[in-house]
């Protein structure tokens, strides 16, 4: 099966030239007679929202756990920050971050005490271009948590938790983030305050965020690149409009006319606007058109590929990133 990385990853990468961060070639991982991982190739760069999408059962977590150096793999080149996570040293892991799903100790310590605490074993992997750990009380700051700063931990809540596991992960400002459901829990406010954080630290740190999720809204707001993970390989490897643009699934054009609302379903939808608009005599206001959605998307890449038709979404989505 096609690897789609080496079809588009040329084009979604934002730093060109950029040594990777992260670099996989032909991972896999076999338990017993079971194959997890198949052949999974992909890159990330420097200030790159990386999202890894796929059903469950479909490898994200193997892959994830090899890339922190957690898990070893059966077989394939696999680079993060330049070393083999095999092999990674002290001063390697205090380049990452980790956001697990959740953290269930520390209930005695108080908020800001933790932080500073953590933070402590950071300052001896400070570089002239990244100073670590995160100011204590700025992080309580940028995290929501500035209230709750002399609480402990057993006393938060469900959200103010989740709060302080993104705290807890950032702590050592990393190169390289891993975002395991990060916004689990969280209320839209909170959930909005953290995609503004995700954005600070790609634009203030140029840190590299690698984001397993299932809401795909999110991953769509956030991600500069998805992966789609199916069968222990990437089927599918680009931005949501690309991806988007692979499935062939009707636009739906929506328009005002006068008084009126018009909504008009097509395959072809720029040809469509350009017929509405040659016959228009200027009454046409509030023109949209809504493409398919990534979950719309996503649901007919899974699907295609479960019913064996693998190589047909492979081909598609490659005529539409050539």
């Amino acid at each position: 099966m096609t690897v789609l990385t080496e079809v588009v990853g040329d084009m979604t990468d934002h730093h060109d030239g950029a040594d990777p961060v992260v670099e996989v070639r032909d991972l896999r991982m076999r338990y017993g007679t079971k194959d997890v991982l198949t052949g999974v190739s992909f890159v990330a760069r420097p200030g790159e929202v990386v999202a890894l999408l796929g059903p469950n059962g479909a490898g994200k977590t193997t892959t994830i756990e090899i890339l922190e150096g957690f898990r070893m793999r059966s077989a394939g080149h696999v680079r993060v920050l330049g070393l083999d996570p095999a092999h990674g040293t002290e001063a390697w892991r205090a380049r990452l971050g980790v956001v697990l799903q959740s953290w269930r100790d520390h209930g005695k310590w108080r908020v800001r005490e933790l932080l500073a605490h953590l933070g402590s074993f950071y300052p001896p992997y400070s570089t002239p271009r990244r100073g670590r750990p995160w100011d204590t009380d700025e992080l309580v700051e940028a995290v929501g948590l500035a209230e709750q700063a002399g609480q402990k931990v057993s006393q938060l809540s469900g959200g103010q938790r989740r709060r302080l596991d993104v705290a807890i992960g950032i702590v050592g400002r990393p190169d390289l983030l891993f975002l395991d459901e990060p916004t689990a829990g969280f209320d839209p406010h909170a959930r909005r305050e953290f995609h503004d954080l995700v954005h600070r630290l790609v634009d203030d740190d140029d840190t590299t965020i690698l984001l397993t999720t299932h809401d795909l809204d999110e991953a769509e707001k956030l991600a500069d690149r998805i992966l789609i993970l199916a069968g222990g390989h990437i089927i599918a490897d680009g931005s949501a409009d690309q991806l988007s643009r692979s499935v062939t699934t009707p636009a739906e054009v929506r328009w005002s006319d006068g008084d009126q609302r018009f909504v008009h379903s097509t395959m072809d939808a720029t040809r469509f606007v350009r017929e509405l608009l040659g016959a228009d005599d200027g009454g046409i206001t509030d023109l949209e058109v809504r493409r398919a959605s990534l979950e719309d998307t996503y649901m007919t890449l899974v699907r295609e590929f479960e019913s064996g038709r693998t190589e047909t979404a492979v081909r598609a989505f490659q005529e539409v990133t050539r």
